[in-house]
């Protein structure tokens, strides 16, 4: 292969299989492969207010369901492209602002708990960037305080703030990670996810009971022993 050929213009070389744009950004999509970390998103975001991206979304996607052959006269669906709209932008995909982004206080660990702190079976919905549809599932967080402690309510809205916007499960694990560990001023954290993916379960390959699974460790819960016992916690019967 030349060295300015890419892989998305070139049919067939040899053995190698290839892809044309279109085929490879449906391959991508399919596979739910994530580009980055950092959620992708455009310069000037946030120029327009929350009432102008609704007024704008409303109109596309009224224009989506015209396409579609639905009678927008009809007094169910006439509401339809504002409330589609609303959920959009104050709702399912709030996290995209930062204006939204919880304030997370912390308070000195007076108490000298110097074990692991585990947050389990917290819920959160949020939806695929792939397809646009829901992602379901729970998360179970752990720290290890180095002298600060943060409130337990906190972790559950971190995560749902990072869980509010199109998202990749992958780049969810990584970036409540790396939140907790930035505000709590400690590698020593662990998240695992367990979600169920709708675009798995209603489109493609239609299974309905697989779960996808993700993990972080940081610092001190890459020790095995660690690991380990924060796993144990999770198995815990703790349902009331």
């Amino acid at each position: 292969m030349k060295q300015n050929e890419t892989l998305s213009n070139i049919r067939l070389n040899g053995d190698k299989i290839v892809f044309t744009d279109d085929e490879l950004m449906e391959e991508m999509g399919d596979n739910h492969i994530s580009t980055s970390v950092d959620t992708p998103m455009v310069a000037g975001a946030f120029d327009k207010s929350d009432e102008e991206k609704i007024a704008i979304i409303q109109d596309h996607f009224k224009a989506i369901m015209e396409t579609l052959g639905l009678d927008l006269t009809d007094d169910s669906l006439k509401g339809t492209p504002k409330r589609v709209a609303k959920m959009y932008v104050k709702e399912i995909f709030s996290g995209l602002n930062p204006a939204n982004k919880p304030s997370v206080a912390l308070f000195d660990n007076k108490y000298k708990y110097n074990e692991m702190l585990v947050e389990k079976n917290i819920s959160f919905y949020s939806n695929c960037e792939h397809h646009f549809v829901p992602i379901i599932g729970k998360a179970h967080l752990a720290y290890i305080s180095n002298g600060r402690v943060i409130g337990l309510s906190k972790l559950n809205r971190l995560v749902e703030y990072y869980a509010k916007r199109p998202q990749v499960q992958e780049r969810l694990t990584m970036q409540i990670a790396k939140e907790l560990q930035k505000e709590l001023g400690t590698e020593d954290v662990a998240i695992v996810i367990d979600a169920k993916h709708l675009c798995v379960a209603s489109r493609g390959v239609e299974d309905d009971t697989s779960s996808t699974i993700t993990s972080f460790y940081g610092g001190k819960f890459k020790d095995e022993k660690r690991k380990e016992e924060f796993l144990r916690y999770l198995e815990l019967k703790t349902e009331f």
